[in-house]
């Protein structure tokens, strides 16, 4: 009689475990997803903000306001400000020079 209890009690039991970890998996993935709509709102204002745009717009656009003069340095460095040193490591060639180079190496015979 204990065996035949046990063993209808076993699924629902199951069931009951089952069910409450997807309902914790579920909350946290409500969480994420709020953290997320959180931070996309928080976007939303900032871009909403004019001097933010204009000030975006001056430093990724290089654009310049009416009445204003503007300019850019070029120092032949990479970009991002940093300067290579003589005895530095080399730099990688450009993309188009590898290929090349592997066009001519796969051209040769064998």
């Amino acid at each position: 009689m204990v065996c035949a209890i046990a063993l209808s009690l076993a699924y629902p039991v199951r069931e009951y475990i089952a069910q409450r970890q997807e309902i914790a998996e579920l909350q946290a993935e409500e969480r994420e997803a709020r953290k997320q709509v959180e931070q996309l709102a928080q976007r939303k204002q900032q871009l909403g903000d004019k001097s933010y745009i204009e000030r975006e717009a001056k430093r990724r656009l290089h654009y310049c306001m009416p009445g204003e003069k503007c300019y850019i340095v070029l120092d032949g460095g990479g970009g991002n400000g940093q300067q290579t040193s003589p005895g530095g490591p080399a730099s990688r060639p450009p993309w188009y020079e590898t290929l090349w180079r592997s066009v001519e190496t796969a051209d040769r015979p064998r």
